[in-house]
């Protein structure tokens, strides 16, 4: 993954310095516009790393969901009179999603003999995941000092199901939040929308003294003045709204692509009009 983030951050900030230097050459006299290519490149460099960041989020997020369901199972199983091989190998039949290679993984290691604690060890690791990581690290240590197997499973087990709940609650209480932030960014747009329609016609002609300088060049500034404190809003909007209700940053990349779509939009339409 680090070397995967590290060849698209190159490659991505080359295309954008080169972006950044024809676009100083060709539009630098252009009022308005260079501004607006410095902003739109700076997108172009966040974005794509973002998505990568969100995919890792997002991945790590389905294996623990899927996480107490295996654990639930394995208790099942050990419960059962099954040894650890044993379990895992039963449970490895069962569909867990995005955690079905890991838990195959895991049973192959065990197949082959390789130590209970070593094996989830790397089970832990591989997912990438630290709630995971801590969850196995709690049945390792209980284990190494002699703890009951079927004990300690069946107490992560109900404490992994108990964070579970406790997202789901979470998410439940955040979406007022996330509605909250939706609303203000329209709001914003709204604000925006209406100084573009009402206030800007005003500062077409200005009279001094004796001179009118026509301020055409004015209003065109104001616009692409407007058109980039969207843009701004709608990035960085979408972020705060991500880390409120999801609790990463990176998860609010989709809410930044919405807002920037339909602010971008809504403002070129209003134009219209």
């Amino acid at each position: 993954m680090e070397k995967r983030l590290m060849t698209i951050t190159i490659v991505n900030a080359a295309i954008v310095i080169m972006i950044v230097i024809l676009a100083y050459f060709l539009f630098k006299d252009v009022t308005g516009l260079f501004s607006t290519i410095l902003i739109l490149a700076a997108i172009m460099f966040v974005i794509p790393i973002a998505l990568v960041k969100y995919y890792d989020v997002w991945r790590t997020k389905a294996l623990e969901d899927f996480f107490p369901q295996f654990m639930r199972d394995l208790v099942e199983a050990i419960r059962s009179g099954m040894i650890l091989p044993q379990a895992v190998k039963t449970v490895s039949e069962n569909d867990y999603s995005h955690l079905n290679p890991y838990v195959k993984k895991l049973n192959a290691q065990l197949d082959w003999g390789i130590p209970f604690d070593k094996a989830l060890i790397k089970f832990s690791k591989s997912t990438g995941s630290k709630l995971i990581g801590r969850i196995i690290s709690t049945i390792i240590e209980s284990h190494r000092f002699g703890g009951n197997l079927t004990d300690i499973f069946e107490s992560v087990s109900t404490a992994s199901i108990e964070i579970e709940r406790l997202r789901e609650e979470r998410k439940l209480y955040i979406n007022s939040q996330l509605i909250t932030g939706y609303i203000i960014f329209f709001v914003f747009l709204v604000v925006i929308i209406g100084l573009q329609k009402f206030l800007v016609p005003t500062l077409t002609d200005i009279t001094v003294g004796e001179m009118t300088t026509g301020t055409g060049d004015m209003v065109t500034q104001y616009n692409e003045i407007f058109r980039n404190l969207i843009i701004l809003q709608g990035l960085f909007a979408g972020l705060v709204i991500g880390k409120m209700s999801e609790g990463a940053v990176v998860s609010g990349i989709k809410h930044s692509l919405l807002l920037l779509i339909v602010g971008i939009l809504v403002y070129t339409l209003s134009g219209f009009f």
